[in-house]
């Protein structure tokens, strides 16, 4: 890992295009950043190994692959020492597609995807409320995500 290489707009230009599209060719984005394709391709390489990317990643439409239900849930625990036990479960259910530990109230936040309302309550009442750790839930229904977006990369 590189501890001296400091990232500069060129590479938040690069980090900017990839997260429109990456699927974009470097060579496509040199031409935008008026750079050479091997420039583009250091510096990615670059930045993979910093740990600025991680990775790559499709992005599906929930709906039209019939999870058209989106619940964030608030979860209390009977005991916050209990915390890593209670993300290992909940990463065994495929419903939960985003897990956060949170300061406030809930010891976790989730997000999950579900067909329908039914759907929900077998998740919720058989999967989630079955965890022995979980104490109670709180959950909100995603009526609509109107600003889903990556992080605007600023220097």
């Amino acid at each position: 890992m590189t501890h001296n290489y400091e990232i500069d707009n060129l590479d938040l230009k690069i980090l900017g295009e990839l997260q429109k599209d990456a699927r974009k060719p470097f060579l496509e984005i040199a031409r935008k950043l008026s750079v050479s394709g091997g420039t583009i391709h250091q510096r990615v390489e670059k930045l993979k190994e910093m740990g600025v990317i991680l990775g790559t990643r499709l992005i599906v439409d929930h709906k039209k692959l019939g999870q058209g239900v989106c619940v964030m849930l608030g979860i209390h625990l009977h005991n916050a020492k209990d915390i890593q036990k209670v993300i290992s479960k909940l990463q065994k259910i495929d419903e939960v597609v985003e897990t956060h530990y949170t300061t406030g109230s809930f010891g976790l936040m989730i997000k999950v995807y579900v067909r329908d309302i039914d759907h929900y309550h077998q998740f919720l009442v058989g999967k989630l409320q079955a965890i022995d750790e979980v104490l109670s839930t709180e959950s909100f229904i995603c009526l609509s995500s109107p600003i889903e977006r990556e992080l605007k990369l600023i220097k």
